[in-house]
């Protein structure tokens, strides 16, 4: 882990289907658009949130409580994007 810790933000899914499909694509999309490590945690599993497989092994569904956690330079932007997008309910 880096020097100064981690970032990182509990969110609740909001959109019906949740992180699935294209809202799923869209999540891993923007995470990678960072250059921190960045990771979705559901209860005491976590995953790499810039694979789409390991997103969606999850099974995050509407109304679901995660964590993004994040790592690195742009540690901040990254969990605050990923946040942002999440309680948009993926309307983009």
């Amino acid at each position: 882990m880096g020097e100064f810790g981690m970032y990182l933000k509990d969110v609740t899914v909001k959109n019906q289907v949740g992180l699935h499909a294209r809202p799923a694509t869209f999540f891993i999309q923007k995470a990678n658009e960072f250059k921190s490590s960045v990771w979705v945690e559901k209860e005491e599993r976590r995953v790499n949130a810039k694979s789409l497989l390991g997103v969606l092994s999850l099974g995050i569904v509407g109304g679901t409580n995660i964590r993004i956690i994040a790592d690195g330079v742009d540690e901040q932007a990254a969990v605050d994007s990923l946040v942002k997008l999440v309680e948009s309910a993926f309307a983009e």
